[in-house]
């Protein structure tokens, strides 16, 4: 076997982009790249997680598109076959959960089954790419593209992954702002990126208050809303996110630093074990099987 040095893509406007992964995140970043009048196509093994993705990118996506300038709609298509959905891709977006062994396995998969072009880039939100590229032939092809909460919260950290090509990188800072991206570039390796380590402490931090019993979920959030002017709390936003994604996380930052206190973990993972994930189960923090939303209450 012949190895083909990597060069960038030079014909993004004619190709799909591909996510993989059709969960919260997930569907958000593919409505964001179907915004040009192309084609995104999003893998996942659940059939049920593609209906529902696909449900909310053509629900969402004439609205999101006439907000962008020069956006249209574009197509979406679903694919429980990573290998169809990643053919002939330009950008491929891992965005599965935030477990390292899984990260490691889609990854080698994506090195065999993309095309030679294509850049890989992992949405992880706390590991940086460096850490699971050990059988991707070419690291400098591999990036991380952090996203937040699109369509609301479109910033995006870009991050070299140490071995990441410097063209990967302004490919990227040149191409996103085409779909309603913002991207910020992490001049440096950063477990948490930018953004993501300073709402790390304003998260870990409001889990403490509660865990202790100084507040409760909806009073925290509360105040957060009259003081910064913001629509939404610390708990109602790890609510959106997943409280089994945000426990994940924790745990990882816990490995790097053990120093790290273990009532936020202790909290978090009471509701993952009564299986209360946030808005994907219907009940977290708050339960939303009412029609107000009211906190569920620790542990039910």
């Amino acid at each position: 076997m012949i190895f083909m040095p990597f060069a960038v893509p030079r014909d993004v406007e004619e190709r799909p982009v591909a996510v993989i992964g059709a969960g919260t995140l997930g569907r958000r970043i593919a409505l964001m790249f179907a915004t040009r009048g192309g084609e995104v196509r999003i893998s996942d093994p659940s059939a049920r997680q593609l209906a529902d993705a696909r449900a909310y990118v053509e629900r969402e996506l004439p609205a999101v598109a006439a907000r962008i300038e020069g956006g249209r709609p574009g197509r979406l298509t679903v694919h429980e076959d990573l290998a169809a959905a990643v053919a002939d891709a330009w950008l491929v977006i891992e965005a599965v959960p935030e477990r390292l062994d899984l990260k490691k396995r889609v990854f080698a998969d994506l090195d065999r089954l993309a095309a030679a072009d294509a850049i890989l880039a992992s949405n992880s939100s706390s590991y940086p790419t460096s850490r699971f590229v050990d059988h991707v032939a070419d690291p400098g092809r591999v990036v991380n593209i952090h996203f937040y909460m699109p369509p609301a919260q479109n910033a995006v950290d870009v991050m070299s992954s140490g071995s990441t090509r410097r063209a990967v990188v302004d490919l990227l800072l040149a191409e996103l702002p085409r779909y309603g991206i913002f991207p910020f570039e992490a001049r440096k390796e950063s477990t948490g990126f930018i953004f993501n380590r300073v709402w790390a402490a304003i998260k870990r931090e409001a889990l403490a208050v509660v865990a202790e019993g100084v507040a409760t979920p909806e009073d925290v959030d509360r105040m957060w809303q009259i003081n910064t002017g913001t629509p939404v709390g610390p708990f109602r936003a790890m609510d959106q996110v997943g409280l089994d994604v945000v426990l994940d996380i924790e745990n990882h930052y816990a490995e790097e630093r053990p120093s790290l206190p273990t009532a936020p973990r202790d909290l978090l993972r009471r509701y993952v074990d009564s299986g209360h994930l946030g808005i994907k189960t219907g009940r977290g923090f708050y339960d939303y099987r009412t029609s107000g939303g009211g906190a569920s209450g620790e542990g039910e």
